[in-house]
């Protein structure tokens, strides 16, 4: 799809979503855009429902199948399967990512912390649907530097129940961050705090 249809889309399917993770889904894509979503298996979101912009303020609104022979089943916890709740608070972050990616953010995206998490309820093999519901409460895109940050409250339901919130939810996008030549020790090899 062309760049100017991604600003405009306001759902995103299965396959559209990998192909943003493998970087492929936009066929014309700006300069500084190295935006992805993780692949699988750590993709964490099957499709978006929907995506709502209204000045800084937005919601997105997204869903993953629960699948019976996940790869987390398998180890988390033996004789005792359970999706781990930070996985839950892994695709928030993923979610508001993507949406400052689609509010037109350019470069790549980073998770920035929460305020708050709290669950009251999990994620079993037989259960069917996560639901991910995220209020944006903030976007902004920062002059100085071009990178962007979304804030934004997320609740989480499983086959419609809630089971966990998360305040604050914050992710940037950030220019020049990339390690594209991995493994080859280069420039953004090191992690450690930012800005050093």
């Amino acid at each position: 799809m062309k760049y100017s249809q991604f600003l405009e889309q306001d759902n995103f399917d299965f396959e559209s979503l990998l192909a943003f993770a493998y970087g492929n889904m936009i066929e014309d894509p700006p300069a500084d855009f190295d935006a992805r979503l993780p692949a699988p298996p750590f993709l964490m979101i099957d499709r978006i429902v929907s995506l709502e912009k209204n000045g800084s303020r937005g919601k997105i609104i997204a869903e993953q199948d629960i699948r019976l022979d996940a790869w987390y089943f398998q180890c988390h916890f033996l004789g005792d399967p359970v999706q781990p709740g930070c996985l839950c608070v892994d695709a928030v972050w993923q979610l508001i990512g993507f949406y400052c990616v689609w509010r037109g953010a350019l470069g790549a995206g980073r998770a920035l912390g929460c305020d708050q998490v709290a669950f009251n309820g999990q994620i079993r093999p037989h259960n069917r649907v996560a639901r991910y519901e995220i209020d944006i409460v903030r976007f902004q895109g920062m002059k100085n530097s071009g990178a962007s940050m979304v804030i934004g409250d997320a609740e989480v339901f499983i086959d419609d129940e809630s089971i966990a919130t998360m305040k604050r939810a914050r992710a940037g996008v950030f220019k020049n961050i990339t390690y594209r030549d991995y493994p080859k020790k280069s420039a953004n090899a090191l992690g450690g705090a930012s800005g050093k």
